[in-house]
């Protein structure tokens, strides 16, 4: 049995307004292909499908296209969790639906952990290849009750706790139906857990998106929380791809394509996992690159430099320029788009440092929330009333849940 492991799609993800619908369909274009190329039986995508918890239709159309031509193709199961940019219920709508084409989601936890336990079975011999965990992101409320009187420590342990009895709970179930099996003759039937959550060590790359999950010690889950009986886990969360700890079982796949200028320099992949006779093989398949992004950063000569020889390669490179030189350029958009008009280049954003220095140190009034982070701005209320150091721990770790739980509200439930 084939398995193909991907996630972090953020279908109708924009670039600095930017829309991205070509590179999103070029990408699942190849994926379909890469799935009969491979001859993969099973896919998974471990959350994060679509960008937002209310996607375009231009978003919708793709997936649902997407889905239809893989029921068609060679791939016999597809197994969907919701990531926490994921609306629960708007992936759940069409859940029955979509059983019909061997497409399961799981967009949250139930009171009924064998709801996250899918048996995939060999539609040529009605025998069981895989049994998947598929555990979606866990919410605060999903995992951990509110007493009165907590501090940030006493939920940071009550999530762990939560998180970590989830996962036991849902695995236990997995094992259990893997005795059976091997009861009736069916042996090494693997056991595949997916999730969409940090890990201790794990990497992330600046200006990626990815939100923070939790706040606190929570910040990143222990790798022993996952049961031992796991023959494979598949996350989701990260950009980047890489293993969990040193084993070459558990992995992040990373985003397929570049989410930002922070990720134009990744080589992007999706993972291939075989189970044959008890042996596991582990692939990496690179992923093209749909559009390239370039970031350029330095003085104006080193600016033109870069931008002449991007002219010259004839490439079709989206921009990002940060002007870094002590002279104030205060037309440097105009300079640089007249420069490059006719060109197949593309600047999405300038970011001139000197002339933004100069007007916030003079005005400061043209400063914009798009140069500043949610966390910029409460840092800056913290410094404007004085808050003394010792109390501002507390007040942060506060922000950051609030700030959580808003990130976490679905827009689509009822």
């Amino acid at each position: 049995m084939r398995l193909l492991h991907t996630s972090d799609w953020h279908l109708g993800r924009s670039l600095y307004g930017r829309k991205r619908y070509s590179e999103f369909e070029l990408f699942l274009n190849w994926l379909v292909l890469t799935l009969e190329e491979k001859y993969i039986d099973v896919l998974l995508v471990a959350g994060d499908v679509f960008d937002t918890s209310t996607p375009s239709n231009k978003a919708q159309e793709l997936y649902y296209r997407f889905l239809c031509r893989v029921a068609a193709s060679c791939c016999n199961s597809i197994v969907i969790i919701a990531g926490n940019h994921d609306s629960p219920s708007f992936l759940n709508a069409p859940r029955e639906l979509l059983k019909v084409l061997n497409v399961h989601v799981v967009g949250s936890i139930t009171d009924n952990p064998e709801d996250e336990v899918i048996v995939l079975n060999n539609n040529n011999k009605n025998e069981p290849q895989a049994i998947v965990c598929a555990v979606p992101y866990l919410r605060h409320k999903d995992i951990r009750c509110v007493e009165a009187g907590e501090n940030i420590e006493d939920k940071n342990e009550k999530l762990t706790l939560g998180l970590s009895n989830h996962y036991r709970d849902v695995c236990d179930l997995a094992e259990q139906k893997k005795a059976a099996f091997s009861d009736d003759g069916f042996n090494n039937v693997p056991i595949i857990a997916m999730g969409h959550l940090f890990t201790t060590g794990a990497k992330t790359v600046d200006g990626d998106g990815v939100r923070e999950l939790y706040v606190g010690s929570i910040n990143r889950i222990e790798e022993d929380v996952f049961p031992s009986s796991i023959d494979y886990l598949a996350l989701g969360h990260l950009h980047v791809a890489q293993p969990v700890g040193v084993s070459n079982r558990k992995w992040y796949s990373g985003s397929p394509i570049p989410m930002g200028f922070g990720e134009a320099n990744q080589e992007k992949k999706v993972f291939v996992i075989e189970f044959a006779e008890g042996d596991f093989l582990f692939d990496k398949i690179p992923v093209p690159c749909f559009q390239s992004l370039v970031r350029i950063s330095g003085s104006l000569e080193d600016i033109l430099v870069k931008l002449n020889q991007l002219n010259e390669d004839s490439s079709t490179a989206w921009l990002e320029i940060e002007y870094t030189g002590k002279d104030v350029v205060g037309n440097l958009r105009e300079m640089l788009n007249e420069m490059l008009s006719g060109s197949n280049l593309e600047i999405l954003r300038i970011k001139n440092r000197q002339m933004f220095h100069k007007v916030i140190n003079s005005l400061n009034q043209d400063e914009t929330l798009d140069d500043l982070k949610v966390s910029d701005v409460f840092q800056r209320c913290l410094e404007t009333f004085n808050v003394p150091e010792d109390g501002r721990k507390e007040l942060t770790d506060c922000f950051h849940q609030i700030v959580k739980d808003l990130l976490e509200e679905d827009a689509n439930a009822e």
